[in-house]
């Protein structure tokens, strides 16, 4: 029997029903290359339809951490790079059901998704998309559809791929494309400049215009949490310069351990040399804490120690808690589970409005939540003047008790 053929002006793209989802995966697993239905981090799916019939289905999720053909062709430094890739979408899955089969039609589904994929980003997570990106196997796939609806390609992958946190290389090389989806892309991409609409983490700080390093600095303040490393085979002189850079890619707004890294990319030499950073003799230039060092030092280091430490220190720096606002609020470490994808480690963090500066800091134990460390931060602060807000999960009798009792009026969204 022969499939009636499709009138590609009645193809319309919409994101999936929460009621569809499942029909969705189901087809993704069946029938999909990939066998898998998974989108990482920010993600929105789509299906193609002609009336009631399903032609076609896509999956966009979060742009590749690393891709050296795609940050070259933008022009961005790792410090801009990490403050935008949020801007980046990744189609990740891309399916022309049997009924969808007919010339012309991928590369008409294409087109119309991503005229409106911007939108439906910004309503889902607000901030737009300049961008989206995918990868095509080159032994598998020519990518012809996409070609069609406008994307340029920039080269190929060298065959590698993130797992567990790690990049292990699989030897499937992959023809990279990209897509602008509107005309001033790199201007607003590349504006060293915080844009003030799009998200909070686009709204981290300058922490490099701190006092870092010196008298007085956050690095002297650093020197009295023990250092857990073995000092065998160090290649750093001490564990507080490694704080200090990641503390400062935190307050940049980096949330994972593989975003601190790329941070302390562009940090300058001067500052890592009075950080006791250590020169490599080939090179002459100071050596770079990788991802590896920053999550062993993370895990090993007292947070406590450090929370407490950090906090004085702000403190001292003229972030006064009169009269300012506080935010309690809860946050998984990106990519600090490990094998077991159920075991992040929780944060549960206080920071100033007006500066947007981590006062204090509390880990949630796995067989806890975020409100008794959102109480135990609460008791060591001076709430007094200060404004208090916190998610709803915190309306509990014995949270609002607390802050009445410092003379701190409270705010739950």
């Amino acid at each position: 029997m022969v499939a009636r053929a499709i009138d590609l002006k009645r193809v319309l793209v919409r994101p999936i029903r929460a009621d569809e989802r499942a029909r969705f995966d189901g087809l993704l697993v069946e029938q999909h290359y990939l066998r898998s239905s998974v989108l990482v981090g920010e993600a929105l799916r789509y299906v193609a339809t002609e009336g009631e019939r399903w032609l076609a289905l896509l999956g966009w999720s979060t742009a590749a951490f690393k891709c050296q053909p795609r940050d070259r062709w933008i022009g961005w430094p790792a410090r801009l790079k990490w403050r935008r890739l949020r801007l980046i979408a990744n189609n990740a899955r891309f399916l022309v059901l049997p009924e969808g089969r007919q010339p012309h039609l991928a590369s008409r589904v294409l087109a119309l998704n991503t005229r409106r994929l911007s939108r439906d980003w910004a309503a889902a997570f607000g901030h737009p998309l300049l961008l989206v990106e995918t990868f095509v196997e080159r032994d598998r796939f020519l990518g012809t559809c996409y070609r069609a609806a406008g994307w340029t390609e920039l080269g190929e992958t060298k065959g590698c791929g993130r797992a567990g946190g790690k990049y292990v290389e699989h030897g499937v090389c992959k023809r990279i494309l990209v897509k602008p989806l509107c005309g001033q892309w790199q201007a607003l991409i590349c504006d060293p400049d915080p844009h003030p609409e799009w998200s909070r983490e686009e709204q981290g700080m300058d922490s490099l215009s701190l006092r870092l390093a010196g008298p007085g600095s956050l690095y002297e303040a650093l020197k009295e949490v023990p250092d857990p490393r073995d000092r065998q085979g160090c290649s750093y002189r001490n564990s507080a310069g490694l704080l200090v850079l990641i503390i400062a890619a935190v307050l940049a707004g980096r949330a994972s351990y593989e975003g601190i890294a790329q941070w302390v990319l562009d940090v300058p030499e001067d500052l890592l040399r009075s950080l006791g950073c250590v020169r490599e003799a080939r090179t002459g230039r100071c050596r770079r804490p990788c991802e590896t060092t920053i999550r062993r030092i993370i895990k090993s280091v007292d947070g406590e120690v450090v929370d407490r430490v950090f906090a004085r220190w702000a403190r001292e720096q003229g972030v006064q808690l009169a009269g300012n606002a506080i935010a309690i609020d809860g946050k998984s470490l990106r990519g600090s589970h490990g094998a077991d994808p159920h075991q992040q480690v929780h944060l549960v963090a206080a920071f100033t409005h007006r500066e947007g500066v981590v006062i204090a800091q509390q880990e949630v134990s796995n067989k806890s939540n975020e409100i008794p460390a959102a109480r135990a931060i609460l008791a060591d602060l001076d709430l007094e003047g200060v404004t208090v807000t916190m998610d709803a999960m915190h309306t509990q009798r014995e949270t609002a008790e607390m802050i009445v009792e410092k003379k701190g009026p409270t705010f739950c969204r």
